[in-house]
């Protein structure tokens, strides 16, 4: 076993009914004033965000709502938040949503914590994060895992820079998971959270280390769940049971317990994010759109670990085929799953339409931070090699 160093303190609330907890809980962990944040108007349609508020009230706390929080978070709403914060003296945040609406709250969280540093000079590195306000989570999305994750994203709304921020500051308190929030979510939202829980456990999974049996079984035993799940939430829109296997996965996917031990790549979640920040799509998308023409690079560091990915996960039989043959069957088989759910491979699938070499160098440029990074560690990549990754997904 390699070493590692394991830090998980997110209380996990599961179940029905379980959002009308958020003011016990807030209260427990030491919030008196709070700032909800929460995106669109199916929280307030829903009754969800009624339901939560009240809940706040019967706990005797007194709170603010700030609403808008749109996909691939941005800085702007982050910044109002803070201000708001400021104004009301909030000293809790409460995330109602997913991944964009938790990362939102972590960064006001920031924010209100650190008064006088401009949110953009943490996640540039420009400026170092000393401290944090508590933040909670009542979670509507499988996807993102930022309800136990030390992570945050944003997206700056100027520049189209999206930039992630890992901290343990970051770990919220509590998620609350009642998998009957998830139901109305429209397919797509789904079949994209279905590609981000896989991809944060597959960007820990290919890595340079391949020693630590446990932690590649709980892996491994993860994507399974999560690929019998997804095609069975996208064929019956509203089942209790796989939306509960997608929410359960989709936090333990990102809370480091599926690559410990291991020194994750992370390389397609940040081609991923020079995408999602330029054409302002879906995070799980950009993430399958990139990922089979980074493997198809990246194959030859390591056939060998992605014949294992198909055997175990897939149930592949790599007998009578080279080894190089059966880790490309691996990748093919995992194209056409994401496929199967309505998820693109190719870059003009993500209807952005075929790139203009300037464009796709402009990317390659941006996602090595304009020359001041290689990124990945399954096989570690310049900007030649972003370069020619782009290229290959550039493909119709």
């Amino acid at each position: 076993m390699e070493s590692f160093d394991f830090y998980s303190p997110t209380r996990m609330i599961f179940g029905r009914g379980t959002e009308e907890q958020a003011g016990a809980q807030v209260k427990a962990h030491g919030g008196s004033r709070v700032l909800v944040v929460y995106g669109g108007q199916s929280a307030v349609k829903s009754g969800l965000l009624q339901r939560v508020t009240q809940s706040l009230e019967e706990a005797g706390l007194a709170y603010e709502t700030l609403g808008g929080v749109k996909p691939n978070p941005r800085y702007s709403l982050a910044v109002e938040g803070v201000s708001r914060g400021q104004a009301f003296g909030a000293d809790f945040l409460l995330a109602v949503g997913g991944g964009s609406v938790i990362d939102t709250a972590k960064a006001i969280a920031d924010g209100l914590a650190n008064p006088g540093v401009d949110l953009w000079d943490f996640w540039t590195g420009k400026a170092a994060l000393k401290g944090s306000l508590p933040v909670g989570v009542v979670l509507t999305i499988p996807a993102a895992g930022s309800e136990s994750s030390n992570s945050a994203v944003l997206t700056h709304d100027e520049t189209h820079e999206k930039r992630g921020l890992g901290s343990d500051f970051h770990r919220p308190r509590f998620a609350i998971l009642n998998p009957e929030l998830t139901f109305t979510l429209p397919a797509y939202q789904v079949a994209c959270g279905v590609v981000d829980i896989m991809m944060h456990t597959m960007d820990r999974y290919f890595n340079p280390v391949t020693s630590n049996q446990l932690t590649d079984e709980l892996a491994e035993g993860l994507l399974r769940t999560v690929v019998s799940n997804g095609r069975q939430a996208m064929a019956h829109p509203g089942e209790y049971q796989s939306m509960s296997e997608l929410m359960w996965a989709g936090s333990l996917s990102h809370n480091g317990l599926t690559g410990l031990g291991h020194r994750p790549d992370f390389a397609p979640h940040q081609l991923g994010h020079e995408l999602s920040a330029m054409f302002d799509v879906a995070h799980g998308a950009s993430l399958s759109a990139i990922w089979s023409s980074w493997a198809r690079y990246c194959v030859d560091a390591n056939p060998g670990r992605f014949v294992q990915f198909g055997v175990k996960v897939w149930g592949l039989d790599p007998s009578g085929k080279s080894e190089r043959e059966a880790a490309l069957e691996a990748i093919e088989t995992t194209e056409r799953f994401f496929h199967e759910i309505g998820m693109p491979v190719s870059i003009p699938e993500l209807s952005c339409g075929v790139l203009e070499d300037s464009v796709l160098d402009e990317l390659a440029l941006r996602c090595t931070f304009y020359r001041k990074r290689t990124i990945g560690t399954f096989q570690v990549l310049g900007e030649k090699d972003i370069r020619a990754i782009y290229g290959m997904a550039n493909h119709v």
